[in-house]
């Protein structure tokens, strides 16, 4: 299991009650995180934390130095866990993350995180276009409702649709249970 990291992707603030960006089911989602990671810890496996920092005069939320683009409380990262800052939905686009991940001989990720048809979502293409095995837990993520051609679904619709194209790319997803389970 050395060679599996956790990578939490986005969990902060501006997402949570009082932020910019509020995602329905966030705070579940932080609370299934909050537990994965405690046993990533225990367990003395690699813990990754991504952070979103917009760019452009135009930004709306994780506007850089505001306490919206701080790391929600149940997830800060602690002395030895690495912390990447990307400014693209695809956390290895114009990030360190490829190269941290290569150093630490990691070749599998357990992938968290918010805004599960963005953020998670090209990150974990990203990542299986790369070679690294993928297990996504679907609890572990928040998505907001959405709607496209006069089609309306709501935030559990679509991350239900980003998981199930998400595992024909062979990327294995699983709830928060199993993953504790094998860890």
């Amino acid at each position: 299991m050395k060679n599996r990291a956790l990578l939490i992707i986005d969990v902060q603030n501006d997402y949570f009650t009082g932020g910019k960006m509020v995602l329905p089911g966030a705070e579940q989602a932080a609370e299934n995180i909050s537990r994965i990671l405690e046993r990533f810890r225990a367990n003395d496996l690699q813990v990754v934390h991504v952070r979103h920092h917009s760019q452009g005069e135009d930004a709306s939320f994780f506007i850089p130095e505001t306490p919206g683009a701080g790391f929600f409380k149940s997830v800060q990262p602690v002395t030895g866990e690495e912390v990447i800052t990307k400014n693209f939905p695809n956390s290895f686009k114009q990030t360190e993350l490829q190269e941290y991940l290569k150093g630490q001989g990691i070749t599998e990720l357990v992938i968290t995180g918010m805004m599960a048809f963005m953020c998670v979502d090209a990150t974990v293409r990203a990542a299986r276009d790369l070679d690294y095995s993928c297990t996504l837990v679907h609890d572990c993520t928040a998505t907001p409702p959405t709607e496209f051609g006069g089609i309306a679904c709501s935030s559990e619709q679509a991350k239900s649709v980003i998981m199930a194209a998400l595992s024909y790319l062979s990327v294995r997803v699983v709830a928060t249970e199993q993953i504790l389970g094998e860890l």
